[in-house]
């Protein structure tokens, strides 16, 4: 089949490269100069199947209601006149039951393992280079009660397959040296030692010209508009897509089928549709840190919990990212915002960086509710999801990629996952190395 793929992230890539390898004609589009360049430019850069505790769980609500109007609060709601936002905001608040929360871990952990082995395979297989790390990651709790509260998921989480380990104070500090001055301020810890991470630009940029290489076509700077349907009921589907070249011209692009894997603007795109996805922009922050002391910088992925920030070595940079501001389409810079990075990232590693010249980001996590994202089938017979990964695009990508690629070849994915428009029933089966295919 000729299949259109609609955005170049690391989702989108991925998406790309999997339905190539099974054996489809394939064209990624994308509005920018090349791929990942958006979301997926300077993230975290964490394969954090451990981080699988999605925003909305039973400690959430009160944490929004304490961070109200606080600039620098790891997440800062901002009320805006969008019936999205205040949509999305009750669904939210729905999925902060226990029993949603335990379901959506289910699931996250779910696409999450079978992911982190799929980047493995392709990792072996290319060759791609992206200064990755395989020495795990490691939470650590500075709050007493938010330690407390973690025993519980990090128990789920094992039960499940993923081996996040809770460990004391002192364990923290033996894995990561760098902590040792907050060694007085850590109340305890966890520890995944299958965890990885590594710089997600270079590893989709790299998986773009490696596709290139091999056939996929990818026409960038080219905007699109809107998806031309036909047909009714059962019969509808999907004729083209509409875009703007890069020489200002209106263009209709045919195929077999399309993939939705725009992020946060997918939700513009399927409206228009009657596909209504709940998927709001949570504007993330990174800061990338010249490292000037390398034995006073980390060299495990670190997850501080209070803070709402990941912190990643990639070769000699630091990359320090997290915290989510729900307030529209815009990536403005908030000085408040960046500042605190900084200022939090000096207080944990003093003197291990050049913190007068960093480079600060914005980036639109696409955020559902439930931190489940879309992956599957629509009411179109040729329109695929690949959608909504919010905080944990480059942890799902080459895994979701796969799994829609295999979607749309008729087959169904080897993971106990709710992909959308299949009947989901729950094996219940503990994902391990052996159980996902090569």
């Amino acid at each position: 089949m000729k299949v259109i793929v609609l955005g170049s992230g690391i989702i989108g890539t991925a998406s790309a490269w999997f339905l190539h390898k099974a054996g489809h004609d394939v064209t990624v589009i994308d509005r920018q100069p090349g791929a990942a360049q958006e979301t997926s430019f300077a993230n975290g850069c964490q394969i954090s199947v451990s981080h699988a505790e999605p925003w909305a769980n039973p400690a959430a609500p009160m944490k929004v209601l304490k961070w109200l109007g606080k600039e620098d609060a790891p997440l800062l709601y901002r009320f805006r006149p969008e019936w999205l936002q205040w949509k999305w905001a009750l669904s939210f608040l729905r999925e902060c039951t226990p029993a949603r929360t335990a379901d959506n871990i289910r699931q996250i952990v779910a696409i999450s393992e079978y992911s982190r082995q799929t980047l493995q395979s392709v990792r072996a297989e290319t060759g791609i280079g992206y200064d990755h790390l395989t020495r795990g990651i490691l939470h650590f709790y500075t709050e007493q009660k938010e330690f407390d509260e973690s025993l519980a998921a990090a128990k789920l989480m094992c039960e499940l397959g993923c081996q996040r380990n809770s460990i004391s104070a002192d364990e923290v500090v033996r894995i990561e040296p760098a902590l040792a001055s907050i060694r007085d301020k850590i109340v305890g810890g966890d520890f995944t030692e299958s965890d990885e991470s590594g710089d997600v630009y270079k590893f989709t940029s790299g998986l773009a010209a490696k596709a290139a290489e091999v056939g996929v076509q990818f026409q960038f700077n080219t905007t699109v508009t809107r998806l031309i349907t036909e047909g009714s009921g059962a019969h509808a589907k999907i004729s083209g897509v509409e875009v703007i070249t890069p020489d200002g011209r209106h263009q209709v692009l045919h195929a077999d089928a399309f993939v939705l894997a725009m992020g946060s603007f997918s939700t513009q795109l399927a409206k228009p549709l009657g596909i209504d996805l709940m998927i709001y922009p949570g504007k993330g922050y990174s800061a990338t840190y010249a490292i000037t002391n390398p034995d006073a910088a980390p060299s495990v992925s670190l997850t501080d919990d209070g803070y709402k920030l990941v912190v990643s070595r990639l070769g000699d940079r630091l990359r320090v990212a997290g915290t989510c501001e729900l307030n529209g389409y815009t990536r403005e810079l908030n000085t408040t915002r960046c500042e605190a990075i900084t200022r939090r990232t000096q207080e944990l590693f003093p003197g291990a960086c050049d913190y007068e010249n960093p480079v600060y980001w914005t980036g639109l996590r696409p955020m559902t509710p439930s931190n489940v994202p879309y992956i599957g089938k629509t009411k179109f017979s040729n329109l695929f999801l690949n959608t909504g990964h919010g905080t944990l695009g480059w942890t799902m990508g080459c895994g979701s990629g796969r799994a829609v690629a295999e979607i749309i070849s008729g087959h169904k994915p080897e993971v106990d996952f709710k992909f959308t428009g299949m009947e989901y029933k729950p094996s219940g089966r503990i994902l391990t190395p052996q159980s996902v295919p090569a």
